[in-house]
């Protein structure tokens, strides 16, 4: 099959339901290699005897390294060919892995860490991937299963983590990351086909042109305004669920933070049935919906803020609104311009990062200063402000071929 050269106008035919879950498999273990650190990093701040500063390097360096990978590498797949970005991405990945898994201090880890996330972007190549090699009718449906499989990958990445880190060791998890990444990038080689590059333009006006697609699209400027305020909630809810946890009146560990993970992954299990009915029904309906269930989530879980049950059934409804309509914006912005869909992908994912990376702040200063209870309601306004933007009128848009 690696034979087979895809253009961006092809007509596709259905995909076979191994590809599509090789895909999906790939999206997961890449988005995962950024979050194993995050619930390992008591165990590293006792073995190298650092300061909770220093340790926090980690998951800071990686989540950076993922966001210059998603700017300035991303782009990258709309002028070469996918599978040779994935592939040597993937092949970083595992040297980088490796050296997190052999690091004799926290400097190296942190070089290692900043290298794992420039790597994780593979994730990034293989979404544009799937909706190039998909039939246009099943496109959503399609690349609602790979980003399934991504944010699976996200949310039970920490679990893994801390069951792998706390039976077998922290570096064993590094190494047992770096095996998947290798076992993954073989089956890429044998199945993923060849991709015919959509530009010809050099690096720098290939990162210039982010910024013109920003400006001639005004359908990729709500996609990627609207879910990076949907991120705001997403990111502030993850970012302070421990500690709201550990204090009074649950006053649970850390492995109850990461048993929520489960939950997150209940909901983003249905997400393949959202991209069905973008589908059948438009990506505007599901935009609306899935910012309608995050605002209706958090409203409920600000109401009965002492309740866990309540929470936990939060979390699901909450994931599975971010992730339809993370989807729904997927397909909005690959139909735009086929021709650019990495760098288009690249543009709704730096919205996406800029809202989580606000949440994280936002939720800790509103977490001291307003409680649990204020952090969900910062939570619900930004699921609502998302669902404005939405319901906004929508601007013509040219479509490019």
């Amino acid at each position: 099959m690696t034979s087979t050269l895809y253009t961006h106008d092809h007509v596709a035919p259905a995909l076979p339901l191994s590809l599509i879950l090789l895909l999906a498999t790939g999206a997961g273990l890449g988005a995962a290699s950024l979050y194993y650190s995050q619930p390992m990093l008591a165990l590293l701040l006792a073995e190298f005897k650092s300061t909770p500063a220093a340790i926090g390097l980690v998951p800071t360096l990686t989540t950076l390294g993922y966001a210059l990978g998603i700017g300035l590498l991303a782009p990258l797949g709309d002028r070469y060919d996918r599978r040779r970005i994935i592939l040597g991405k993937a092949a970083a990945l595992v040297l980088a892995l490796l050296l997190a898994a052999s690091a004799p201090s926290v400097a190296v880890l942190a070089l290692a860490s900043l290298a794992i996330g420039l790597a994780a972007t593979l994730a990034q190549d293989i979404v544009p991937a799937a909706a190039t090699l998909a039939p246009e009718a099943q496109r959503g449906k399609t690349v609602g299963t790979v980003m399934t499989g991504l944010l699976l990958g996200i949310l039970l990445s920490r679990v893994v983590a801390g069951v792998v880190a706390e039976q077998l060791g922290w570096r064993s998890m590094f190494v047992a990351a770096a095996v998947s990444i290798a076992l993954l990038g073989i089956a890429v080689w044998r199945r993923l086909p060849r991709f015919e590059p959509t530009t010809q333009l050099p690096y720098l006006a290939l990162l210039g042109s982010l910024a013109t697609l920003w400006k001639r699209h005004g359908a990729l400027r709500r996609a990627a305004l609207a879910q990076g305020l949907i991120s705001i909630g997403f990111s502030a809810f993850w970012s302070t669920l421990a500690i709201m946890l550990h204090a009074a009146p649950f006053n649970l560990g850390s492995g109850a933070a990461g048993a929520f993970g489960l939950a997150g992954a209940a909901g983003a299990l249905a997400a393949p049935l959202a991209g069905r009915l973008a589908d059948s029904k438009g990506p505007e309906v599901v935009t609306r919906l899935g910012a309608a269930l995050v605002a209706a989530a958090f409203i409920a879980m600000a109401a009965g803020p002492d309740q866990l049950w309540l929470i936990a059934l939060g979390a699901v409804v909450f994931d599975l609104g971010a992730q339809a309509t993370l989807i729904a914006h997927q397909t909005i912005i690959y139909s735009i311009e086929p021709a650019a869909r990495s760098r288009l992908n690249a543009v709704l994912f730096i919205g996406m990062f800029s809202g989580m990376a606000s949440g994280a702040w936002l939720g800790s200063v509103v977490l001291a200063h307003a409680g649990w209870q204020g952090v969900c309601v910062m939570a619900a306004v930004s699921g609502a402000a998302a669902l404005v933007v939405r319901m906004w009128p929508q601007e013509p848009t040219p479509c490019v071929a």
